[in-house]
């Protein structure tokens, strides 16, 4: 019975060590969802520490739909060629409107920059980018996400192979919540980690200096967008 029982959770252990660390490596990659959480964490006036929370929080709710949607038989979806480029045009679309955005409000003067002295901003005023739906971090996370038909094909291929190898079903719940804790957890352990030194970091920079960073983000999402909306049709059907 004991010994049952030991061999139970060791193998719930090591579906939630695995899927840690194949998302911690996965999150560790630089992409959309990491320069906004850089930018949203730097640009929040107070605890811009813990931004990562509500961004994987609207990324772990994104997770658990596409992990119910594959484990009701719809992986061979995410594998069609005209859905990856249709993803892929949508995603790039949103990446370069968000990227333009950011590009826009700095030239127009738009962007707040009140959190690097510790003042309050009292213009009253959002950017163009605050407008929208990438304000709320849960919200954004969830578009961002949305955004990256890499993202998709992850876990139409590497994600559904690791929930077949460990035979990770709704009827095997035990497991499916072990790697589901697992992959959330190694993403919020490292978006926490670029929360904290966005927040505490960027925020002693001068202004040229932010402004600097704030435009190279930008322009990443942007060329970023247009290479998800352009590399599926470089690819062989």
């Amino acid at each position: 019975m004991f010994t049952e029982f030991a061999s139970f959770f060791s193998n719930l252990f090591v579906i939630f060590s695995f899927s840690f660390f194949v998302a911690l490596t996965g999150a560790m990659a630089p992409g959309p969802l990491l320069t906004y959480t850089i930018i949203k964490s730097a640009k929040a006036t107070t605890r811009g520490y813990l931004m990562g929370i509500w961004i994987i929080a609207g990324h772990a709710l994104l997770e658990m739909g596409i992990i119910v949607f594959l484990l009701l038989g719809f992986s061979f979806v995410l594998k069609n060629i005209f859905v990856v480029r249709a993803i892929g045009i949508t995603g790039g679309l949103i990446l370069v409107y968000f990227g333009g955005s950011i590009l826009r409000d700095l030239y127009l003067g738009k962007i707040s920059v009140s959190f690097l002295d510790g003042k309050s901003d009292q213009s009253g005023s959002p950017s163009e980018t605050e407008k929208t739906g990438f304000d709320n971090p849960v919200a954004g996370g969830i578009m961002i996400s949305m955004s990256n038909p890499y993202w998709w094909i992850w876990w139409a291929s590497i994600g559904f192979a690791f929930m077949v190898q460990f035979e990770i079903s709704f009827r095997e719940w035990p497991k499916l919540i072990a790697f589901f804790l697992g992959h959330e957890a190694g993403d919020l352990i490292w978006y926490l980690i670029v929360s904290f030194l966005a927040f505490f970091g960027l925020r002693r920079l001068n202004k040229k200096a932010y402004y600097g960073i704030l435009a190279f983000c930008g322009l990443f999402m942007i060329l970023f967008g247009i290479y998800l909306g352009s590399s599926p049709f470089l690819k062989p059907e």
